[in-house]
């Protein structure tokens, strides 16, 4: 996938930290010699005869030793259990999840972008959750996390990170155009980015993301979610050509027809950073639909001049009803190749390390890495634990977004869908398709790229 996701699609939630994506690889997931008692995850590991077991993520060396120090909490608590974490640079993820999960000696645990889900799931390489750990999942994470979590309605693992979009701008150019809060509405949207916009000065007054699938998509996306559009119908056929959302490829054509976008600064690179973040750094660019990870990333690129950010709910359309924003979330499976008491242990280690009690303050251990890394945890108990740090008021307006989120597609061919929205994105942004033509095209080659 041309990440998120922190991406993350990250993602992939990237923040200074992670923006290298520096990310887990698979070891030995044990010698296999145990037997498994099913659906206890709270026992015994399988005739009691000690299990290694593998962890693979995307995180970079300081969330590592995080997860390491958790591990090593585990396995005081639970000697017959060793945890093992080791990395692998993101763009290698998937793949080794495709080649090396087909086996017992594949990683016991990763963590994975959730659109991946369903194609680890036709594939076996996703184990079903046991009962109690499936009931820990529902029990501890709002519906529409527990569901990108899941296929058939079954739950595959546990959600972490939770990644959603807002409107950042900049409040030094807004009082400099006289403008006396964020735009609500595509109107507004559409008359603010021209007050900004001093081409003279090299200033665009509403940045998009080129380069990038995730970049490109997720901010329409959730523009066309503020409008009653969505990107699938419940057919799960593309539903790019309902009037919804090509009235967000018209407002894209607007803002570039009238110069309030600049093409020529839109660009990502391979790392999820590049021009379009050094213009909104810069003060270069007065708007911008941005995920909540990048939040780390403004800070070491602004420094003083991060005080001027501000965030605000993605503008509503005129056949919207509420804003909402694209989301997506990652989560942690077990390898459902593995043998039966290296899952068993594997599911025990998830279950105490998302639960409420192995962190600080009520919060899950995962919660605090997640904190740390500044990425909003998606437990509900861990949202609450961590209530001060979550009011920062960057984080304020993803957080009030998360009940109205509309979460990204889970189904196999997702990540080629998601291409494939974003050349006709990109297509039109840079001239070459008009917006219905642009749509059109795309709704086919997403169909395509689903099987429909």
């Amino acid at each position: 996938m041309n990440i998120s996701p922190r991406r993350r699609h990250g993602r992939a939630a990237l923040t200074a930290a992670t923006a290298a994506f520096v990310l887990l690889a698979a070891c030995s997931s044990g010698d296999g010699s145990g037997t498994s008692t099913e659906g206890e995850t709270g026992g015994q590991t399988g005739g009691g005869e000690a299990q290694e077991i593998s962890y693979l993520t995307h995180w970079g060396p300081d969330q590592v030793a995080q997860l390491e120090e958790a591990a090593a909490a585990f396995t005081k608590e639970n000697p017959d259990i060793t945890v093992t974490v080791q990395a692998v640079p993101f763009a290698n993820l998937l793949s080794t999840l495709r080649t090396q999960g087909g086996s017992a000696s594949g990683p016991t645990i990763a963590s994975i972008y959730d659109a991946w889900l369903p194609e680890l799931v036709r594939d076996g390489v996703a184990a079903p959750a046991p009962d109690d750990a499936a009931a820990a999942v529902t029990e501890g994470w709002a519906e529409n996390i527990v569901a990108a979590s899941s296929s058939e309605d079954t739950v595959y693992g546990f959600p972490n990170e939770i990644d959603l979009y807002a409107l950042n701008y900049n409040t030094r150019l807004f009082e400099e155009a006289g403008l006396d809060g964020p735009p609500a509405t595509f109107d507004e949207l559409v008359s603010d980015a021209a007050a900004l916009t001093d081409e003279a000065a090299g200033v665009q007054g509403f940045g998009v993301i080129t380069n990038w699938a995730s970049g490109a998509v997720h901010p329409f996306l959730s523009l066309a979610a503020s409008n009653g559009g969505r990107m699938l119908d419940d057919s799960g056929k593309a539903a790019l050509t309902d009037e919804k959302v090509v009235a967000v490829a018209d407002l894209y054509k607007t803002m570039l027809d009238a110069g309030s976008t600049n093409p020529d600064m839109s660009a990502a690179n391979a790392n999820t950073t590049g021009p379009y973040l050094d213009n909104f750094a810069n003060g270069k660019t007065g708007m911008i639909i941005m995920a909540n990870w990048w939040q780390a990333a403004l800070k070491d690129s602004m420094g003083d001049a991060y005080a001027d950010v501000a965030t605000a709910p993605i503008p509503v359309g005129p056949d919207g009803e509420k804003s909402s924003s694209i989301s997506y979330s990652w989560l942690t499976m077990v390898n459902g190749n593995a043998d039966d008491a290296a899952q068993q242990a594997a599911w025990k280690f998830l279950t105490w390390l998302n639960g409420p009690d192995s962190g600080e303050n009520g919060s899950s251990a995962m919660g605090d890495i997640l904190i740390g890394m500044g990425i909003l945890p998606s437990r509900t108990s861990d949202i609450e634990a961590h209530s001060e740090t979550l009011s920062d008021p960057f984080l304020k307006t993803y957080v009030d977004g998360l009940p109205d989120a509309t979460p990204y597609p889970t189904v196999v061919g997702g990540d080629a869908a998601a291409q494939a929205l974003q050349k006709h994105i990109e297509a039109l942004v840079f001239g070459q398709e008009a917006p219905q033509d642009a749509m059109s095209a795309a709704a086919t080659e997403v169909d395509a790229a689903l099987g429909k």
